[in-house]
């Protein structure tokens, strides 16, 4: 398999990569045969799955907007996986020109493909950083030069923490960056759950069973599960709902029209979407 240039030294190009999946659902171009071949295996159990995708993009954004709204500009998105089109740091930045984005992955394909898209883009930073791992991460000195812990930062964990099996302790993880943040920070967070799949929990099992062949396990919690990371936060209207469902109108503090959640693919309402704040 001929490496392409884009592709960082050091990583085994024929192992299939979940932020190159993710990128193949987007419709991105940054992803192998063997990633494709993983994603297509996966949507003969789930053909939704781009949709799941897209409407997780479009709930990030409309939070974004909602953070920014409500005068949080500062912004930590762990699991931030390879950049597409209207990403963190271009919505926050268009909603305000002091918006300052660090953008943290594990995967050295995500991170280099940052660090590439980010050059010369003022108020960015990269850290290559572990969610297992919290302590490490807040050490990162990119966090420190470019976002300023003691004032409000909203922590994006969108579509990551489903990666994290229990015995990796992700709610011990959410606790410490929470005690990390300023009061008035938020928290941006999307799960994976069998709660609102329109197929029977067997047949999406199936998707999960496809993950876990690629030793990515895909853990989908239910919505009280979910809740229990939003220990310390306060939910924001309208709580932990699915995606599509959470402040479509564009009582996102945007004066873009969202359309109504009624219009989504029933694809769209797998899984659950929140925002909290830290008191």
């Amino acid at each position: 398999m001929e490496r392409p240039a884009w592709a960082p030294p050091g990583i085994d190009i024929s192992v299939p990569s979940v932020s190159r999946i993710y990128d193949y659902y987007l419709g991105g171009s940054h992803n192998f045969e063997v990633d494709r071949q993983a994603a297509r295996r996966a949507m003969e159990f789930m053909p939704g799955l781009p949709k799941i995708m897209q409407a997780n993009r479009a709930f990030m954004r409309r939070a974004v907007r909602y953070a920014v709204a409500g005068g949080v500009t500062q912004f930590l998105d762990i699991g931030s996986g390879i950049p597409t089109f209207g990403n963190v740091h271009e919505i926050a930045q268009a909603a305000t020109p002091e918006a300052r984005v660090v953008y943290v992955d594990h995967d050295p394909v995500a991170v280099a493909h940052s660090q590439a898209v980010l050059a010369g883009t003022g108020g960015t930073g990269v850290v290559a950083a572990d969610l297992r791992k919290p302590r490490e991460l807040l050490a990162a000195p990119e966090i420190g030069r470019v976002l300023d812990l003691s004032r409000p930062v909203a922590l994006l964990l969108v579509a990551v923490l489903h990666f994290l099996e229990d015995a990796d302790d992700p709610y011990a993880a959410v606790a410490e960056l929470r005690e990390s943040l300023a009061p008035g920070s938020l928290l941006i967070l999307t799960h994976a759950s069998f709660e609102g799949i329109p197929l029977t929990q067997e047949d999406a099992a199936g998707t999960v069973e496809v993950y876990r062949d690629i030793r990515n396990p895909l853990v989908m919690r239910s919505g009280e599960q979910i809740k229990g990371f939003f220990e310390g936060f306060d939910l924001v209207e309208p709580g932990l709902v699915a995606m599509p469902n959470w402040r479509p109108d564009g009582s996102d503090g945007s004066d873009e029209p969202q359309g109504g959640a009624a219009d989504e693919d029933p694809y769209a309402f797998s899984g659950f979407a929140g925002v909290g704040r830290k008191a």
